[in-house]
């Protein structure tokens, strides 16, 4: 779960994929015009933010198109702290990495660079700002 720690955000509304369950406090991403949860293989550019409200199968408008609240960063420095599969360490912040879907961030994978570790909290925790969106940097 990706949670807002500092910084500045807005949120958009954006439409979302019918009938796809998705987590509060997931990266989520455009494909198709629509949102999608992000996966280990998204691109950067193509996600939109962090969902605030969870999306669950049991809920009345699952089925329906509709606009969800995505919370969007307003500058890179905004900090949120994020679990991590594992391996984080004292020696991380500066560096980038991927993630290995919406809620997790991979310290094992370096291809798309979703964020930057800015903080170590715990092996499993710590403290990033994203590169996501149209301005995200290329390989970095």
């Amino acid at each position: 779960m990706f949670k807002l720690k500092k910084g500045k955000t807005k949120i958009e509304w954006l439409p979302v994929t019918t009938s796809t369950a998705i987590g509060e406090g997931h990266l989520v991403a455009f494909s198709s015009g629509y949102l999608i949860e992000a996966t280990s293989t998204t691109a950067p550019s193509a996600i939109a933010g962090v969902l605030v409200k969870a999306i669950a199968a049991t809920d009345t408008d699952y089925a329906t198109a509709r606009n969800v609240a995505v919370e969007v960063p307003v500058d890179k420095d905004t900090l949120w702290e994020a679990d991590v599969t594992s391996g984080l360490l004292t020696t991380s912040p500066g560096t980038f990495y991927d993630i290995t879907d919406g809620d997790h961030v991979a310290t094992t994978a370096t291809d798309y660079d979703v964020v930057r570790c800015v903080k170590y909290i715990s092996a499993t925790k710590g403290l990033f700002t994203l590169n996501i969106g149209t301005d995200a940097i290329a390989g970095k």
